[in-house]
C-alpha cells in the first residue's frame, strides 16, 4: 500500500506539518489504518477511498483516530490534485461532510479546506486552572480579550490566548499528565496563541492525546479559532494567518478566511509540500 508523504502548510520549500496520505480502492479496517499511522509516525495520516462522487475519508494519529484532521486534508487535497488534476473534491467524514480543494499555482501545489461547522463555548473554571498548572502558567499570563474557550470545527479544542510571545515560545508541559487531561476532557488538541496583530497569530498546539507532543500546524484548530474570533466579535477583517511550528524549526503559515454568519464553515488554506511515497 503506498503511503504519500506531504507536508501541510509548509513555508516555500521548507517547513509545514508533515501527513500520511494513503489513497486506496476501500479503506482498510480501523486496525489496519491505526497500525498503518502508528508505522508514518506523524501526527496524523488520512486514509481515503473512492464513494459516490467524492471520497470517504478517516484519519488516524499514532495513537488514536481522530474525527477531523486538517493538516492531512490539506495533503489530501494536493494528493488529489496530483492525480485526478485541480479541482474540489467533496469528502464524508465520520461525523460530517466538508469539501477540499487542491490545485498548482506557480509551480507551487495549493490547498484549502472547508471545514465543519464551528462552535465555542467559555471553558470552565477549573479545566482552565488544571491546564494552566499543566503548562507551569498563571491567569496573569492570559489575554483577556480572548476567553479561554472549547472551540470546535471538526475536532474539540481548549483555545487559551496568551499576552506575550515569549510565554508561548518557552511552553513545554508533561506528555503523560497532558495526555491524561485531554483525553478526560475529550479535547483533541490544546491550542495556545498570541496575538501579534488583529490578523495575525502565533500559534502552538499541544497534541499528547495523539501520541505526540506538539504539531507543526493544526488546520483543525485554525479553523476552530476563526470561528471562536467570530463569536467574540474579535476585529479579524475577514481573515487571520497563523504563524506555527516556527518554534520547533518547522515553520508553518495557515491563512485561515472567516466568513459572517454564526457556525458558518471557515475556510483554510496554505501550500503542500511534497516528500516522498513509500511502500507502506
Amino acid at each position: 500500500m503506498q503511503v504519500q508523504r506531504i507536508a501541510a502548510f509548509s513555508n516555500g520549500d521548507s517547513g509545514g506539518n508533515p501527513a500520511g496520505v494513503v489513497i486506496a480502492p476501500a479503506l482498510p479496517d480501523a486496525p489496519a489504518m491505526q497500525g498503518i499511522a502508528a508505522e508514518v509516525g506523524y501526527s496524523e495520516t488520512a486514509f481515503a477511498a473512492p464513494e459516490g462522487n467524492g471520497w470517504r475519508v478517516r484519519y488516524f494519529a499514532p495513537a488514536m483516530e481522530v474525527p477531523f484532521c486538517g493538516h492531512a486534508t490539506i495533503a489530501l487535497g494536493a494528493a488529489l490534485a496530483l492525480r485526478q488534476g485541480d479541482g474540489r473534491f467533496p469528502l464524508r467524514l465520520n461525523q460530517a461532510e466538508i469539501t477540499v480543494e487542491g490545485w498548482r499555482e506557480g509551480g507551487r501545489l495549493q490547498a484549502a479546506l472547508q471545514s465543519p461547522p464551528t462552535t465555542s463555548t467559555p471553558a470552565r473554571d477549573d479545566l482552565v486552572e488544571r491546564t494552566l498548572y499543566l503548562f507551569g502558567w498563571d491567569a496573569s499570563m492570559l489575554d483577556s480579550r480572548i476567553p479561554p474557550s472549547v472551540a470546535q470545527a471538526g475536532a474539540r479544542h481548549l483555545v487559551l490566548a496568551l499576552r506575550d510571545h515569549a510565554t508561548l515560545r518557552d511552553m513545554h508541559y508533561a506528555m503523560d499528565a497532558g495526555r491524561a487531561l485531554m483525553e478526560a476532557e475529550g479535547l483533541v488538541t490544546i491550542a495556545i496563541v498570541h496575538s501579534a496583530a488583529p490578523d495575525l497569530f502565533h500559534a502552538r498546539n499541544a497534541f499528547a492525546a495523539g501520541g505526540v507532543a506538539e504539531d507543526p500546524a493544526t488546520g483543525a484548530a485554525a479553523a476552530a479559532l476563526g470561528g471562536l474570533l467570530r463569536d467574540i466579535g474579535w476585529p479579524h477583517g475577514g481573515r487571520i494567518t497563523i504563524q506555527q511550528g516556527d518554534d520547533m524549526g518547522m515553520p508553518s503559515r495557515l491563512l485561515t478566511s472567516i466568513p459572517h454568519g454564526q457556525g458558518v464553515s471557515v475556510r483554510v488554506s496554505g501550500q503542500a509540500r511534497i516528500m516522498a511515497e513509500v511502500e507502506g
